[in-house]
C-alpha cells in the first residue's frame, strides 16, 4: 500500500497548513470575496496574459505581508482551462512577488482568454515585474 507524499509529516507552522502549496510561504492567499472586491476598486494594470489588481491595505487591517488572489472567468474556458491558467498564475506569483511585491499590499491576478495558458512563462514573469513597477509607481 502506497502512502501519499507528505503523509504523516506535520507542517512547521499553522500558516503552512492553510496556505496553498504552490504559493511561497511569505505569501497569503486571498479567499474572501470582500478582499477580491476591495482589490477590484483599487489600482489595476493590464499585461498580455493577465490583469493585475493591487491595493495597499489600511493600517487597521490585521494581516501583514503580501496577500495574493487568483481568478479566471468562464470566458477563459472550461474548468480544465481555468485551472491550468490559475496554476500558471500561482507559479509566477510564487516566483516574482516575494522579491518585487510589497508587504501590506493585496494583489489579484486575473487570467485572460487564450493568453494565460499559452504565453511563454518567462515573459509572463517579466510582465508581472513590469506591472508591479507601474502599480507601485516605480520608474522603469
Amino acid at each position: 500500500m502506497m502512502t501519499p507524499p507528505g503523509a504523516g509529516v506535520a507542517p512547521e507552522t499553522p500558516e503552512a497548513a492553510t496556505a496553498h502549496p504552490a504559493v511561497s510561504s511569505c505569501l497569503t492567499v486571498l479567499k474572501k470575496r470582500a478582499d477580491f472586491l476591495r482589490a477590484a476598486r483599487a489600482r489595476r494594470q493590464g499585461a498580455a496574459a493577465f490583469m493585475l489588481q493591487a491595493r495597499r491595505r489600511a493600517p487597521d487591517e490585521p494581516a501583514q505581508g503580501i496577500r495574493v488572489g487568483f481568478t479566471c472567468s468562464k470566458k477563459v474556458g472550461n474548468a480544465v482551462a481555468r485551472n491550468r491558467a490559475k496554476r500558471r498564475l500561482r507559479e509566477i506569483a510564487r516566483a516574482v512577488l516575494p522579491t518585487h511585491g510589497r508587504a501590506g499590499w493585496d494583489y489579484v491576478l486575473i487570467g485572460r482568454r487564450d493568453a494565460t495558458a499559452t504565453r511563454d512563462f518567462a515573459r509572463m514573469q517579466d510582465d508581472l515585474r513590469r506591472a508591479l513597477a507601474k502599480v507601485h509607481g516605480d520608474s522603469q
